[in-house]
């Protein structure tokens, strides 16, 4: 039996997860659900919860830009701008708040940034459902932007601390699911909204998330509880996520600003860098536009198009656990590798929306790939860089996600406006094809067995 090894001199040995699969069967197949303690199951509860609140907010913008463009009188690239802000609060968040909870502490005291994180989010999604003003929304969509971005990062650093190595793939796949469901809960939700009240009253859906969570975090996010799953991960003969004496607040915010910025000379963080742009700017390049296309292109009105838009959540959820899970047990990059090719299909067929059904049978299709190459990146950037898993991942959610959301929006918005969506599209399939160099030059950091 031989193993197919990473050559990356940045990636130490007790970097690469090891191959231990005591939960498979006497056959040698994994088992579907991962074997994990009970308490591992509850904070991928609130972790999926968390992210599920953060995609409510991203695509509620998308979802109501025909009203918000004719309630302040924008043209399609003034509106790109108004999404770029949100954006804008990302990368600062994700650098910021990264950067703070790493210092603060990992595992069960990370728990504390990852609150702070939610509550901005929280205030700010309160105070945008009563602005009566496009300054007042375009700041608060800064400051809610930051709450999303600071969040994130945290949230899957924070995952990744209370599971095992050996499924960390699945279980930030399952996490991620987050993102499919609120891409679908929240159209839907958006559209009844419209229905009986304006465009305002849907930001105050993410508060409600937001405080239930903030509860449920406080009795299960305590150190008495991390004991109890690093001791059941060691009695099952697994490896724990992060060492005991990787778990004291670093000396100074210096020392942590010098480890935090250090993943920068790490190989794979960079090209994950890369990727991830390429994949945001996609994703952000469809959904910022989608329902101007199906309300302008095909005719529906507000509602129906909300509805529709949301249509990639419903398989959303089966692509984040089939290919985290996948990534696991094949690798980080094969993984990726089939995303990518799904990914490009779905935006070249993006171009024939013309009918509502068509629309759903893409978008359909869309979900089975749409959010599934991030928690796969995810788990790459804390395989490689787990002592600063918060600030790496916040650096990569803040220069990939943050920068390609700001530059896409008015960019794609000035394509549609002059050349039209087919062109819009193949600009898009342009830039998946190009993240496919950054792809194809990472290390795998799972070691993958050969029959």
């Amino acid at each position: 039996m031989h193993y197919k090894d990473s050559d990356d001199a940045n990636l130490a040995n007790d970097n690469t997860i090891p191959d231990r699969r005591p939960d498979n069967d006497g056959n040698g197949y994994r088992r579907f659900l991962p074997k994990a303690h009970p308490i591992s199951w509850w904070m991928l509860v609130i972790t999926t919860l968390a992210i599920l609140m953060n995609s409510i907010d991203r695509i509620i913008l998308p979802t109501l830009l025909p009203a918000i463009m004719k309630d302040f009188d924008l043209s399609e690239m003034q509106a790109g701008w108004l999404n770029s802000l949100s954006f804008i609060g990302t990368l600062l968040g994700a650098v910021i708040f990264g950067i703070f909870s790493d210092y603060i502490g990992t595992g069960y005291k990370r728990c504390y940034s990852w609150t702070m994180a939610v509550l901005f989010e929280v205030v700010a999604g309160v105070a945008t459902a009563f602005c009566k003003t496009l300054g007042a929304f375009q700041f608060l969509r800064v400051m809610m932007g930051m709450g999303t971005g600071g969040s994130e990062p945290i949230n899957v650093a924070l995952l990744g601390e209370w599971w095992h190595k050996e499924n960390r793939g699945f279980a930030i796949g399952v996490h991620h699911t987050g993102f499919p469901l609120g891409q679908f809960i929240g159209p839907a939700l958006i559209a009844l909204i419209l229905a009986l009240g304006t465009w305002r009253q849907a930001f105050l859906f993410i508060p409600l998330i937001g405080l239930s969570i903030v509860v449920l975090q406080f009795f299960v996010g305590t150190r008495k509880n991390q004991d109890k799953v690093y001791t059941w991960i060691k009695d099952n003969d697994l490896t724990v996520p992060i060492e005991e004496h990787q778990q004291s607040r670093p000396s100074s915010l210096r020392h942590t600003l010098r480890e935090s910025f250090s993943c920068l000379k790490n190989r794979n963080c960079l090209l994950a860098i890369a990727l991830i742009f390429g994949f945001t700017w996609a994703e952000m390049g469809i959904a910022n536009f989608l329902t101007l296309q199906l309300t302008r292109e095909v005719g529906l009105d507000l509602s129906t198009a909300a509805i529709i838009s949301g249509a990639s959540g419903i398989t959303g959820w089966i692509g984040q656990i089939l290919w985290g899970g996948y990534s696991d047990i094949k690798g980080r990059k094969i993984s990726l590798c089939v995303i990518i090719l799904g990914w490009i299909l779905a935006a070249a067929l993006c171009m024939f929306i013309t009918s509502s059904t068509v629309g759903w049978a893409i978008l359909i299709f869309w979900g089975l790939f749409r959010n599934s190459p991030y928690p796969v990146a995810y788990a790459l950037l804390i395989d490689s860089a787990p002592k600063a898993a918060a600030s790496s991942m916040g650096l990569m959610i803040g220069l990939a996600v943050g920068v390609a959301g700001i530059l896409v929006a008015p960019t794609a918005g000035w394509i549609i406006h002059h050349f039209g969506f087919s062109v819009h599209y193949l600009v898009i399939v342009g830039v998946l094809l190009l993240s496919c160099i950054p792809l194809l030059l990472i290390k795998e950091t799972v070691k993958v067995r050969k029959l």
